[in-house]
């Protein structure tokens, strides 16, 4: 049922209005003969059609229409301006506001029928489409979802491969994304920054998968030698991620050849410095080794937080980011809570 908006201070002409209206069928003609409460009903109740006359009391046809369409929702509801003049300076500005189309008094019953049906079909075709529109959206953002599903899952077992490798756990991997995305958040990074940090902090020990058995699960620590085959695992993570048009693989593997790197020049594998180290692998060098400082391994106990947290403080300006330092230290409760929510025996595959 087509709702319809009949404003005119003439009893008349709204009985004449009505009349015509009801021999369209599957109309519903609502009447005002105040120009006021006909803009408070439009403003409550969404009309299919509007139909309203120049001439009248306290807001006349232009006022009417300027108002109107100035409503959330109203921009495209057709308006039909009935006018006893064919003054052109009239319509023009009627145009200019909003008006869709015009009738002339006295109405033409065949005219008016006419044009009435034309903007009714226009209107219905419009919400069609505004329909259509929407549903496609909503599919588009649907199929979007579900290959960002199955990426993030993929994304999520590379990481655990490297993890099953090492003596480091799965919760490891949750907790220090997590501590990223908080660095991230703390420095001001946009949310799809935070976002992606998060998913991409994961595979930054990828490259570990290429690293032998005996170097990476050595209880002991390691020789000089052992240590240079190690340091290759952030060059494999890089060569692993490379080149894909995935942004978390991207990201991922910037931080997987930068995360060692340190600020003071005397990390690897390239001996970046300050800035110049991906602002990704500066966030992760900090979340990273915070998590391995206050976790048991076969080759050390875990630190007291209060510890891990001073040698942070300490490394600041030369292995850490100090920026990046200070931001942890300022989340360091809500690390905290990630910490005990992620427990090893509490592992989960979701990030």
């Amino acid at each position: 049922m087509n709702r319809i908006a009949i404003i005119d201070d003439s009893d008349i002409n709204l009985v004449l209005l009505k009349a015509l209206i009801a021999k369209l069928g599957g109309c519903d003609a609502l009447l005002f003969q105040e120009s006021p409460a006909g803009l408070q009903w439009c403003s409550e109740n969404l009309p299919d059609l509007v139909i309203v006359d120049y001439m009248m009391p306290t807001l006349d046809g232009l006022e009417f229409i300027a108002r109107f369409r100035k409503l959330p929702g109203r921009d495209e509801v057709p308006v039909l301006m009935i006018t006893a003049t064919d003054d052109k300076d009239v319509r023009y500005q009627a145009l200019s506001i909003g008006a869709t189309d015009f009738l002339t008094k006295p109405v033409d019953r065949t005219e008016f029928s006419a044009r009435v049906r034309n903007m009714l079909a226009l209107n219905t075709s419009r919400r069609h489409l505004a329909d259509r529109a929407a549903w496609l959206a909503d599919e588009v953002a649907k199929a979007t979802a579900a290959v960002h599903a199955r990426e993030q899952e993929l994304l999520f077992r590379m990481s655990r491969a490297a993890e099953f490798r090492d003596p480091e756990t799965g919760a490891h991997i949750q907790r220090m994304a997590h501590f990223s995305r908080l660095i991230a958040a703390e420095l001001g990074l946009p949310l799809a920054d935070q976002e992606l940090i998060l998913q991409a902090a994961p595979m930054h020990d990828i490259g570990k998968i290429g690293i032998p058995d005996a170097i990476l699960l050595k209880a002991g620590r390691l020789t000089p030698e052992e240590f240079a085959v190690m340091k290759g695992h952030a060059r494999l993570g890089f060569e692993l991620l490379d080149g894909s048009e995935s942004a978390v693989l991207q990201a991922a593997a910037t931080i997987a050849r930068s995360h060692h790197e340190k600020f003071d020049g005397s990390g690897y594998p390239a001996g970046l410095s300050g800035t110049a180290i991906p602002l990704f692998g500066r966030i992760v060098a900090v979340a990273d080794v915070f998590d391995a400082l206050v976790s048991d391994r076969p080759y050390k106990r875990q630190w007291p937080p209060e510890r891990a947290l001073d040698f942070l403080q300490q490394g600041a300006n030369t292995h850490f980011d100090p920026r990046c330092v200070a931001a942890f230290l300022a989340r360091q409760d809500e690390a905290l809570e990630i910490r005990a929510r992620y427990q090893d025996e509490q592992f989960t595959d979701e990030l």
